[in-house]
């Protein structure tokens, strides 16, 4: 099972990355944009899954580049990459840490890095992509 420091240890791995607190809860930036960052469920949120269930565990946010990619990474990792109601029309996905494994987690924190960090900054660190 993934932690949170397993996603600090891949985030801050990424160049100009920094952590940070926010509303109490750890999040990671690039040049000040939050990319990843920890994403407790709400009691709005728990209200909207009504019957459904709510997933376990420690869950991460991360940000992807719009919502065309949101829909491809929910589609390419429906175990462990979701969303909720209060994410509708916003480039952002949830993973459940217990449930992502350990390469995907770090594919997820890349692209959440890449989405939000400046495109020279993202062209030096991934000249071939």
């Amino acid at each position: 099972m993934a932690t949170y420091d397993d996603v600090a240890q891949l985030a801050l791995a990424l160049p100009r990355t920094a952590e940070a607190t926010s509303h109490g809860w750890r999040t990671w930036k690039v040049e000040g944009r939050q990319f990843v960052w920890e994403r407790p469920f709400r009691q709005a949120d728990l209200r909207r899954f009504g019957d459904d269930p709510v997933p376990a565990g420690p869950i991460l946010a991360a940000a992807v580049d719009d919502l065309d990619e949101k829909d491809a990474v929910l589609a390419a990792h429906p175990e462990s990459h979701f969303t909720i109601a209060h994410f509708d029309g916003y480039a952002a996905v949830l993973v459940r840490l217990e449930a992502v494994d350990d390469g995907v987690l770090a594919e997820t924190v890349e692209d959440a890095w890449a989405a939000r960090a400046p495109y020279s900054l993202v062209a030096r660190h991934r000249p071939s992509r």
